[in-house]
């Protein structure tokens, strides 16, 4: 087990193989650098893999946390033109370091694979200061958006280094933080001649089940096409995919896109939505039983009928098992908001019953719920009490959009891994569900979809899909106003 030293600097000490294999890619792909920094070097695997392959380095620079990797660099034979520096990658005042580097300057290491969220469990000193640098809006920054890499922020502060310099980034990281890396470049103009990600082995190298690879980028005055050019494996030299930036995305399958582009659009009349997140399962979730229900814990309770839902999961839309719901889920809103205190009148048995749990819900993580009421639960609205949706879910690795009627007389309710649409009657479920599950539809969405995330499908991803020009495309229009004027009734 990693103890918390090691989990504070999300350490994967990177095999000298690697590091080798890594910098002859550099080397091959046509980048001479004069100056090599390793921001985060470890045991400075980078660093002394570089003065292997390049020849007439001017300068080598190595930062560590860790003052004992330091004392191991320098017992190596090839150490006695590094400058190694002790410090927080956090503290340092890199302008000054990066001033007096002779160009093209080569940025290489592998930061830390650790997210912001886990070192703040760790109470941590290896983070940044505190900032929204995303810029993400809202229930978007608490509920997990503004929940980065840290591999992600200091690699946007190497693209700073850089911005006004001639130089080249090679990282190792998460795919989804390389891809998060080119968005905001292209997006904030950095001058990104060229890129590339190369996959790697994660569990092989560093015993990690993530998808990881090799970002390199290229910064010259002078920014290219915003095109990467993506490779399955390090000694791969033709890629396998190329992805590009259209519209401030990162588009996945270039011709599918650009066949059906003319779909892209939010429509105002249908907004995609999440499903309850409460965060604790354990008291909200429950069971059917001969005497009531009973929770996870097996505690039979018997409760007020009127503030309990049927309740589908997202294993249960991935298996399509929707015929049924085995499990139920207490409900203790209806907006977001509001007093949770009404329970004590309308249902006293559910209110008893939480109150005798209210223990778990202090133990929530989420600052999402501070400053609420107790109990509190998020992604509701009238939308969530609609009879029929169409839902998906997000972990799975399918595009199958389900039209899901009510049962026992109830709406379904769904987790917060599930995204839906509300509908009003099975017709207008069913008809959305069908264009959704049309060639075109499926064809857009997945030109965009990177399928090795955790969560490929997202509410993101799919408002990207205007359902109106879709019906169009279909000539199915008539049918879509005709919805329309109904929901307007409702």
């Amino acid at each position: 087990m990693k103890n918390k030293s090691t989990l504070e600097l999300g350490d994967f000490q990177t095999p000298q193989a690697l590091a080798l294999q890594v910098t002859k890619v550099v080397q091959q792909i046509g980048l001479i650098p004069q100056s090599i920094i390793e921001p985060t070097c470890g045991k400075g695997a980078f660093i002394l893999a570089a003065i292997q392959i390049f020849n007439n380095l001017k300068k080598i620079i190595g930062v560590e946390i860790n003052p004992n990797y330091l004392k191991q660099i320098s017992l190596n034979e090839n150490s006695k033109n590094i400058q190694l520096i002790n410090d927080n990658f956090f503290n340092l005042n890199w302008n000054e370091i990066i001033n007096g580097l002779p160009e093209p300057i080569l940025i290489i290491g592998n930061p830390p694979w650790v997210t912001s969220a886990e070192l703040g469990k760790l109470e941590s000193f290896n983070l940044p200061k505190k900032s929204n640098f995303q810029a993400q809006k809202g229930l978007d920054a608490l509920t997990g958006k503004s929940n980065f890499d840290i591999s992600e922020s200091m690699i946007l502060q190497h693209l700073e280094w850089l911005k006004q310099r001639r130089g080249t980034i090679a990282m190792l990281c998460k795919t989804a933080v390389a891809r998060k890396v080119l968005i905001y470049g292209w997006k904030h103009h950095y001058p990104i001649k060229q890129a590339w990600i190369y996959q790697i082995n994660a569990l092989k190298y560093f015993n990690a089940a993530v998808d990881a690879g090799l970002l390199v980028l290229n910064l010259e005055p002078e920014p290219a096409a915003k095109k990467c050019f993506w490779f399955e494996n390090l000694s791969d030299s033709l890629p396998k995919n190329i992805l590009e930036y259209e519209q401030n995305i990162l588009v996945a399958d270039s011709q599918n896109y650009h066949q059906y582009k003319h779909l892209y659009g939010v429509d105002k009349n249908y907004i995609w939505r999440s499903g309850i997140k409460h965060d604790c399962a354990s008291i909200m979730e429950l069971e059917k039983t001969a005497q009531g229900y009973q929770n996870r814990a097996g505690v039979h309770l018997s409760l007020e009928e009127n503030y309990i839902y049927p309740l589908l999961k997202s294993s249960d839309l991935g298996n399509e098992r929707i015929s049924q719901c085995k499990k139920y889920v207490l409900v203790t809103q209806k907006y977001i908001g509001e007093d949770t205190k009404n329970l004590e009148k309308n249902a006293p048995k559910i209110w008893k019953y939480l109150q005798a749990n209210r223990e778990a819900f202090a133990k929530r993580k989420s600052s999402i719920y501070k400053n609420h009421p107790r109990f509190s639960i998020f992604g509701v609205g009238n939308y969530t009490f609609s009879p029929w949706k169409v839902a998906i879910s997000g972990l799975y690795k399918q595009l199958n959009f389900m039209s899901i009627g009510p049962r026992e007389g109830k709406p379904v309710i769904f987790d917060d891994t599930i995204t839906f649409l509300n509908c009003y009657s099975e017709k207008e479920s069913r008809f959305i569900a069908e264009i959704l599950n049309s060639e075109a539809a499926q064809l857009f969405l997945k030109s965009m979809i990177f399928w090795r995330d955790k969560r490929p499908i997202t509410i993101n991803l799919l408002k990207r899909l205007n359902l109106q020009t879709l019906a169009k495309e279909l000539g199915r229009e008539k049918e879509y106003l005709l919805y329309l004027q109904k929901r307007e009734k409702n």
